[in-house]
C-alpha cells in the first residue's frame, strides 16, 4: 500500500472518531437524561485534550519514531473510545472521550510531519491536500453513520465501530516505512523556544486558534442545530456529511490550482466562504440552508485550513514537528474554548446568535491571514 494511502487511512480513522460525536449529542443527552449543555462540555473535553497532548506526542515520536508512536496511540485510542460506549454519566463520558481524544491526537500531526520529512516543500501543498481526502471521507461516514446508528441502534454502537477501526489501523500501519530518528535528543524546550522566537510561527498559531474557534466550533454544533429545526439524527448527520463530500470534491480542485494561485488567495477565498456560511446559518438552520452552508464550509476548510497547515510546515523548518504539534494544539484548543463558551447558548437553542458571532469573527481572521501569508517569505 502506497505511503500516501496509509496516511490517508490514518487521517480517515482519526477524523471518523473526532466527528462521530456531534451528530449524537442530542441522542446522548436524552439517553443519559442530562441537559444538552453537559454533553456539549463533555465533547469539548475531547478537543481540549486532543490539542494539549500534541507536544507530548511530538516528544514521544522523536524518541520512538513516528510510525511506532502512531501504532501505540491508535491501540490506546481504540480501548478508550470503546470504553466510552459503556459509560452512564456525563463525567465518565468526558473522561473516556478525553482519553480517546488525547490518543487520537497523535495521528494527524504525525501524518503531517511524515509528509514534511519526506516531501519537498514545493510539492507539499498538493500532498497535504490529498491527505485531506481521508479527512473528508471520515467526516462523511461519521456524520451519516453516527446519526443513523444513534437513531436505529444506539449512540454506544458508534463508539464501538470507531474503536474497532482504530484497532485495524494499528495492524495496517506496520506497512508504513519507519523514518530515521533524526530528531532524537533535540529537546522540546529548545524547539518551543525556536517557535516562540519566530514571529511568523506565532502568528500562524494565533490564526490556528482562531480557526478552531470559528470553523471547528461551527462544525461541532451543526448537527444539533439541524435537529432543533425538527429533523431526525439521521437527517442531521446526512446534512453534515455534505461537508465531508464538499471537502473531497474541493480537495481535487485545490490540488490542481496550487501551482497557479498563491496560498494567500486560498486563505481569502476560504475565509469569505466561511463568513457566508455562518451568515446563512445565523438566519436559519433548516436542512436546505445547512446543506448550502456545509458546501461553503467545505470550501473554507479545504482552501484556508490546508494553506495554514502547509504554512505551519514551512515557518520553522528546524522545529517542524514541534510547530505542527503546537498548530494542532492551538486549533483544537480554540475549538474546545468555543464549545465550552457557547454551551449555555446551545442549551437555550440560540444557534443563530452563535453562528452570527462566528461570521463576525471570521472577517478579521481572513483579512489578517491572507495579508500575512502574501507578505511572508520562506526562510
Amino acid at each position: 500500500m502506497r505511503t500516501i494511502r496509509l496516511l490517508q487511512l490514518t487521517t480517515f480513522v482519526s477524523t471518523l472518531d473526532r466527528f462521530v460525536m456531534p451528530p449524537m449529542l442530542v441522542s446522548i443527552a436524552a439517553d443519559l437524561d442530562v441537559p444538552l449543555s453537559e454533553v456539549v462540555r463533555a465533547a469539548s473535553v475531547y478537543f481540549l485534550v486532543y490539542g494539549l497532548m500534541q507536544l507530548v506526542w511530538g516528544t514521544v515520536s522523536d524518541a520512538l519514531g513516528l510510525v511506532r508512536t502512531m501504532r501505540l496511540t491508535m491501540l490506546a485510542a481504540a480501548v478508550s473510545t470503546i470504553a466510552a460506549a459503556f459509560v452512564s454519566t456525563p463525567v465518565l463520558l468526558a473522561v473516556s472521550r478525553g482519553l480517546a481524544g488525547g490518543f487520537f491526537g497523535a495521528a494527524y500531526p504525525a501524518s503531517l510531519v511524515y509528509l514534511g520529512d519526506t516531501v519537498a516543500a514545493r510539492e507539499r501543498q498538493p500532498e497535504i491536500a490529498r491527505l485531506m481526502v481521508g479527512t473528508a471521507l471520515g467526516i462523511g461516514l461519521a456524520s451519516v453513520g453516527a446519526g443513523l446508528t444513534a437513531q436505529l441502534l444506539s449512540w454506544r454502537a458508534a463508539f464501538v465501530v470507531t474503536g474497532v477501526a482504530a484497532l485495524a489501523l494499528t495492524v495496517l500501519l506496520r506497512r508504513l516505512p519507519q523514518l530515521p530518528l533524526t530528531r532524537r535528543g533535540s529537546g522540546v524546550v529548545k524547539a518551543v523556544v525556536a517557535v516562540g522566537r519566530t514571529r511568523a510561527a506565532v502568528l500562524v498559531l494565533l490564526m490556528a486558534f482562531s480557526e478552531g474557534v470559528v470553523l471547528l466550533g461551527v462544525l461541532t454544533l451543526l448537527p444539533p442545530a439541524v435537529e432543533q429545526s425538527g429533523s431526525t439524527p439521521t437527517v442531521a448527520g446526512a446534512v453534515t456529511a455534505v461537508f465531508g463530500l464538499a471537502v473531497f470534491v474541493m480537495t481535487r480542485m485545490i490540488v490542481r490550482l496550487t501551482k497557479r494561485l498563491h496560498a494567500a488567495v486560498f486563505i481569502g477565498v476560504g475565509a469569505a466562504s466561511a463568513v457566508l456560511a455562518c451568515a446563512l446559518l445565523a438566519i436559519e438552520q433548516t436542512p436546505a440552508i445547512t446543506v448550502i452552508a456545509a458546501v461553503l464550509l467545505g470550501l473554507a476548510w479545504t482552501a484556508m485550513h490546508s494553506s495554514l497547515q502547509t504554512w505551519a510546515t514551512e515557518v520553522v523548518p528546524d522545529a517542524r514537528a514541534t510547530m505542527i504539534s503546537l498548530f494542532a494544539t492551538a486549533l483544537f484548543a480554540g475549538s474546545a474554548v468555543a464549545a465550552a463558551a457557547v454551551a449555555g447558548l446551545v442549551e437555550a437553542g440560540a444557534y443563530g446568535t452563535i453562528f452570527l458571532v462566528s461570521a463576525v469573527l471570521t472577517v478579521p481572521l481572513g483579512l489578517f491571514a491572507s495579508v500575512s501569508r502574501a507578505r511572508w517569505r520562506e526562510p
